[in-house]
């Protein structure tokens, strides 16, 4: 037998490992781009307000999520997970919110998906309105969307850390962190959902202005009745 030519294989290895970071290059880009991104499915109204909604004292009350909106409106953040330095800058960031919420009567309210250690005590510093635990993921549906590891290839991912970062927030690991969020601005009555934002990616908040512009087209009850 004759000996093989060794330019043969390493053209072969050549060949296969430019077919590897070929392949990973286009891995790479498609994961950042919406081809992958989990596909949200608008909330109706009827689907939120039965929501059963528990307070988080000692003695926790459960009540239908419509009490929330159901005479002034209100903004309602879904937080992903409370320990997270993200969720923590969104949250930041809606709080600056409140004084303009305040004059126009709009309460601000949050709902978390489970209750661990003092969690969510640690992110009401974050927060400045009332928190709900929504134990059956409603607020995270009708389709919940999850984003696993292709997170941390996006890079929009990555300047969303490095923005809380120079923000100086910080969070831990604890919780249920996978299953998205989103923020919703409901009107009062029957009058709908007004806005609703749901998280693509870790870290994508929602626009403050767009929340104050939905927001200020929340008629009060006493108002929308006066107007019949």
């Amino acid at each position: 037998m004759g000996s093989e030519d060794p330019s043969l294989f390493t053209m072969g290895m050549w060949s296969i490992g430019v077919g590897a970071l070929g392949a990973a290059a286009l891995a790479l880009f498609l994961a950042n781009t919406d081809v992958f991104l989990p596909k949200s499915q608008k909330a109706a109204l009827e689907y939120l307000e039965d929501t059963d909604l528990k307070t988080l004292e000692k003695e926790p009350r459960t009540f239908k999520a419509k009490e929330l909106w159901e005479k002034n409106g209100a903004v309602i953040m879904a937080v992903r997970r409370p320990g997270c330095f993200l969720c923590r800058e969104e949250a930041m960031d809606l709080s600056l919110l409140k004084p303009k919420l305040d004059e126009l009567g709009v309460p601000l309210y949050a709902v978390v998906k489970e209750q661990l250690s003092t969690e969510v005590e640690d992110f009401q510093p974050y927060f400045k309105g009332e928190i709900f635990l929504d134990e059956k993921k409603k607020f995270y549906g009708p389709q919940r969307r999850k984003m696993m590891l292709l997170g941390f290839v996006r890079l929009g991912v990555w300047r969303n850390f490095f923005r809380a970062w120079d923000r100086g927030i910080s969070g831990n690991l604890e919780g249920e962190g996978f299953i998205l969020g989103g923020v919703f601005v409901v009107g009062s009555g029957r009058q709908g959902i007004l806005l609703e934002h749901r998280e693509k990616e870790f870290g994508d908040k929602v626009n403050v202005d767009s929340v104050l512009e939905a927001a200020r087209k929340i008629k009060p009850q006493t108002l929308a009745s006066e107007e019949k």
